[in-house]
């Protein structure tokens, strides 16, 4: 008999959750395509498991999406996210506007990154082509930035100043 106020924990092995493989079937159910997942990701399932997973992401807000690729994504083998990885590279593509978004966010990342380092090594460029030294601390400053409209002054600055210091002076021009 047990007691009232006693609780008996209700425990679920790996043999208690399906594999989950089919994309429908995730779209119908994505919280146990995220449980196939974390019973079954270092299976040689791991793969279409994830697949499926993405199918379903379609349909999930945008917290939830997060959350679930999270765990989704941490409890695959390294086979499984080395495939995953070659099919999204070769064309494949992505099912799930949260994917979708995702890549989105890291091509936007990646030509704020880009368009950063230009500007900085344009900064570098002006006063090289004026035959001006720049000390080791303005270097790594100009490099350092992340802000456009910072490098974009810095590299007007950069074409009239008589030396590099004066770049960061922020009493002048």
């Amino acid at each position: 008999m047990t007691n009232p106020g006693s609780l008996t924990p209700l425990v679920l092995g790996p043999e208690g959750v399906p594999v989950v493989t089919d994309a429908e079937q995730a779209k119908a159910a994505p919280e146990v395509v995220v449980l196939s997942a974390m019973a079954h990701g270092l299976e040689e399932a791991g793969e279409a498991i994830g697949v499926a997973f993405l199918a379903a992401a379609a349909g999930l807000d945008q917290e939830r999406r997060g959350l679930y690729a999270d765990v989704v994504l941490s409890s695959l083998n390294a086979a499984a996210r080395r495939t995953l990885e070659a099919m999204m590279k070769s064309g494949y593509e992505y099912q799930s506007e949260f994917a979708r978004s995702y890549v989105a966010k890291g091509r936007q990342e990646g030509r704020l990154e880009g368009l950063l380092e230009a500007k900085a090594q344009g900064v570098l460029a002006v006063f090289e082509a004026r035959g001006l030294e720049v000390p080791a601390d303005i270097r790594e400053r100009v490099l350092a930035s992340k802000d456009v409209a910072e490098l974009d002054r810095w590299i007007r600055r950069a074409a009239v100043v008589t030396d590099a210091r004066e770049l960061l002076d922020t009493n002048g021009s």
